[in-house]
């Protein structure tokens, strides 16, 4: 996925509508918050069972939808911050195998503390 081509799509669909007004840092975040909201509510009864086939049911075609939209808030939100997701993305992987190692975190769920 090129973010970079997303990014100005999803600017330039904005920018066509006069929609920039309304992207707001708190405003985008609290669309990405209500897309994945809505995300967790279609696997907010099934079992754990049902949760691994999703994909292969009914609800296969609103699982890609929430995640295009959840998708398209966060490179907006990103946008609209100046935020270069790849590099955020690349510090955080960083952060997240010094803070995780093989060693002390292989079986374990446990959060690490800063």
């Amino acid at each position: 996925m090129n973010t970079e081509v997303w990014t100005e799509r999803i600017r330039e669909f904005a920018r066509e509508r006069d929609w920039e007004q309304f992207h707001t840092p708190k405003n985008l975040a609290m669309a990405l918050s209500v897309e994945a909201s809505e995300l967790v509510e279609i696997f907010q009864w099934m079992t754990p069972e049902e949760a691994t086939a999703v994909m292969e049911g009914d609800q296969a075609q609103a699982v890609r939808e929430e995640v295009a939209d959840i998708m398209t808030y966060l490179l907006r939100f990103a946008d609209v911050l100046d935020i270069d997701v790849e590099q955020a993305l690349t510090d955080k992987s960083a952060d997240n195998a010094r803070r995780y190692t093989v060693k002390t975190s292989t079986g374990s769920s446990a959060k690490a503390h800063h």
